[in-house]
């Protein structure tokens, strides 16, 4: 996953919408929704047939749990477990807060590669922090009522492409109902990316060697992983990775009822969104 939007406890009729592109090379075999946990609480996802976990998990109670990956220069270490295991470990729950109790006394950063997710209900959303390296339990942080956009950095981090994402979110405050999923939904389908002005001006590159024109730092502070600017955008496509599918969740205000979840199998701007909802059904 490399981007998430959360809209939570700003709509009293649907207090968390969420929106979520998955970007990843284009050759690695997944599956974009699929039923992940066919006992209560039956949990729909995706699946990274890779590796065998997801990106995002969402379950009848309306717990959704979804995570982005820490870039690392040398590559994943393969001798660490998938953190595709976690948003699943965190949807086995009937709420966020049962849920985060759980994890942090359960799993360690050591243990994965690094990770950062948020997790919430109709009630409460937690950012927690995977990348620790010592043997502490994750980081957690409680949010308020809010929008929250989370990419390959850190929540608060200094990010081109989260400011860029808000700035194309617009002020979410009076939106309700299907017009807000919309308004996520839109970003979602975006190919824009960020103006020069807003972007860092890269540092000069240690070699012979001199950066690509189309390339920016990852973040405004971390100028020595550099990233096609393609990439800032919240729609990705590139020559081999890109945006491979994207869900929209939105969690109704009665605990009886279930989420509703759409899923484009595919680029977003390409292919349509699908209600899945069904799936919850035995």
């Amino acid at each position: 996953m490399c981007l998430l939007v959360v809209v939570s406890r700003l709509d009293p009729g649907a207090p968390l919408v969420v929106g979520a592109n998955r970007d990843e090379r284009l050759d690695r075999p997944a599956t974009a929704t699929s039923v992940l946990r066919h006992s209560s609480p039956r949990v729909l996802g995706g699946r990274d047939q890779q590796a065998g976990g997801t990106w995002l998990a969402v379950n009848e109670h309306g717990v959704v749990a979804g995570l982005t990956n820490r870039p690392a220069p040398e590559g994943r270490d393969p001798t660490k477990r998938s953190r595709g295991e976690l948003p699943l470990a965190l949807a086995v729950h009937r709420d966020a807060a049962s849920a985060v109790a759980d994890f942090s006394t359960r799993f360690r950063p050591t243990l994965y590669n690094p990770a950062w997710l948020l997790v919430g209900d109709r009630t409460s959303l937690y950012a927690l922090d995977m990348t620790g390296s010592d043997d502490a339990g994750p980081g957690v942080e409680r949010l308020g009522p809010g929008v929250y956009v989370l990419e390959n950095t850190a929540l608060h981090a200094a990010s081109v492409k989260a400011d860029h994402v808000q700035r194309l979110l617009g002020d979410l405050g009076a939106l309700r109902g299907e017009a807000l999923v919309e308004r996520v939904r839109s970003v979602l389908v975006d190919h824009s990316v960020p103006e020069a002005e807003t972007l860092p001006v890269p540092e000069p590159v240690p070699s012979r060697q001199t950066a690509p024109a189309d390339t920016v730092p990852s973040t405004a502070d971390e100028s020595a992983h550099r990233r096609p600017v393609e990439t800032l955008a919240a729609c990705v496509h590139t020559d081999e990775y890109g945006t491979r599918s994207s869900t929209l969740v939105r969690v109704p205000a009665e605990s009886g009822q279930r989420p509703r979840v759409l899923v484009a199998d595919g680029h977003p701007c390409e292919f349509p969104f699908v209600d899945v909802t069904h799936l919850f059904e035995p």
